[in-house]
């Protein structure tokens, strides 16, 4: 199969479930050839008992906040759980530590941390650089990080179709630009920035760097500790929070402190999605022992430095979930289905999550190394994109890779 190394198949690796705070509890979810035979069963219906290799999709109309899909044999609040079926497949090659995937209404572009270029994904598989961030200044964990796009007329003052958002290491802090997407899918450019927040402490690991726009319309941020745990209770301090604003970078109605802190605590927060509920759900570095998935609430201390993973103290929030850090690592976040899906790094796997059940399964252990990011694909499938070439991985030839791999009930 192309660019699969190891684990061959797809197979998931040690299902178990996991309640509140991650405590595993000795019991398998299901019987696992219960289990395999019926999404067998289930992979041959949908397809049709085709025995063809699955294909890349590079259809590209994706709304800017995609939206699950109910069953049509359900009322239309039930969402059915949805898992990876069959093997990724390689979409494109030769990516330089790539750390974000951005899926536009008309195409994707994907940022390079160590480049600061910005690459656009042409239907073929091939890549072009649609735009060089100016100010970046790449070094450990910093760089070039999260991209976000929002649709807006106001773009087409600056020339643009929308507006495309860029979290950056500069020379003295961690900063969030605009640009106007320019030009046409196949030939994307982007236009001269516009500041939208400086400020953000930078350090050579803890930077954060995940961009979302929130069903709200606001932009939010994660910004970590940049290795000065204090700042993550200072709420003085942007560093160690979840950052909300306005898409110009002001102060919202409705946050907690009547800053652009939205909850604090944190130490190295990365992913950031929301569920059908519109509920906000973030993964996080932990130190030495656990790292966590957290669901997100306006002026919540999630405990960093104070505690690490479930502390059981009313002070804080518990996380939802934890792993061990050699287990994880979490980088990216993606809900489909009210399922998510997060991209781990050390851990070199995907980790899928059921939040209804508490159930957790990891996927692709050790298949594709260290994994970055992950987001919601084109006719139900899923995206995600490794990171062996980050200095901390074991690159393979043609390393870095996206892949896309379908997903089903």
């Amino acid at each position: 199969m192309n660019g699969t190394r190891g684990n061959r198949g797809g197979r998931r690796v040690g299902e178990t479930a996991i309640g509140r705070g991650g405590r595993r509890d000795g019991q398998t979810a299901v019987s696992r050839v219960g289990r395999r035979v019926a999404v067998l069963l289930l992979a041959a219906v949908l397809a049709g008992c085709s025995a063809s290799a699955p294909r890349a999709s590079l259809a590209t109309e994706t709304p800017a906040l995609p939206r699950p899909t109910p069953s049509a044999s359900l009322p239309p609040s039930v969402l059915l759980p949805v898992h990876p079926v069959g093997d990724p497949v390689v979409i494109a090659t030769g990516l330089d530590v790539p750390w974000s995937i951005l899926r536009l209404p008309g195409g994707t572009l994907i940022s390079e941390r160590d480049t600061a270029l910005v690459r656009e994904l042409l239907p073929d598989g091939s890549l072009r650089d649609a735009a060089a961030i100016a100010g970046v200044r790449p070094g450990g964990e910093g760089g070039l990080l999260g991209l976000a796009f929002l649709a807006s007329a106001d773009a087409a003052a600056a020339g643009g179709t929308g507006w495309v958002y860029a979290y950056f290491t500069a020379a003295e802090d961690n900063q969030i630009v605009r640009m106007p997407l320019t030009g046409t899918p196949g030939n994307y450019g982007l236009g001269a920035p516009e500041p939208v927040l400086s400020g953000i402490p930078k350090a050579g690991n803890h930077d954060g760097g995940r961009l979302g726009f929130g069903p709200d319309g606001m932009l939010y941020a994660t910004a970590g500790d940049a290795g000065l745990p204090g700042n993550a209770q200072d709420l003085g301090s942007l560093g160690g929070k979840i950052l909300r604003m306005t898409p110009t970078g002001t102060v919202p109605a409705g946050n907690p402190f009547g800053t652009l802190v939205y909850s604090f605590g944190h130490r190295n927060p990365q992913g950031i999605a929301w569920d059908s509920r519109g509920r906000l759900w973030a993964s996080e570095f932990g130190q030495n022992t656990w790292d966590e998935l957290n669901l997100i609430v306006p002026g919540g201390n999630y405990g960093w430095p104070i505690v690490e993973g479930t502390a059981g103290n009313p002070a804080f929030r518990d996380p939802e979930q934890q792993w061990r850090t050699s287990e994880a690592s979490p980088s990216g976040l993606a809900i489909v289905n009210d399922t998510l899906f997060m991209a781990s790094l050390r851990g070199a796997r995907l980790w899928r999550i059921d939040p209804s059940t508490g159930e957790t399964s990891d996927w692709f252990v050790n298949s594709f190394g260290r994994l970055r990011d992950v987001v919601s694909g084109p006719d139900g499938t899923l995206w995600f994109v490794s990171n062996n070439t980050d200095g901390r991985g074991d690159p393979a030839p043609g390393d870095d890779k996206l892949y896309q791999v379908r997903v089903a009930p």
